[in-house]
């Protein structure tokens, strides 16, 4: 069985796509909870954190917690 980088793979099928389209992979990935679809999901995330500033990633932090550990 050949190697592929997955990484790789979902960043050059995401690549040519425009905010709509991603958007909508998204948003269809969550809605329909794709088991397979969320490695993706992981990828984008993945550029995001890299691509983001550290105030930036404790916002997603706080976010991420708040949905993890809901206020009772």
């Amino acid at each position: 069985m050949e190697n592929i980088d997955i990484r790789n793979y979902i960043i050059e099928n995401f690549k040519d796509d425009n905010e709509a389209k991603i958007k909508d992979s998204i948003e269809t990935t969550i809605k329909f909870r794709d088991e397979d679809a969320l490695i993706g999901l992981g990828v984008l995330f993945e550029l995001l954190w890299e691509g983001s500033k550290e105030e930036e990633k404790d916002d997603y932090l706080k976010i991420i917690i708040s949905k993890i550990k809901p206020v009772n």
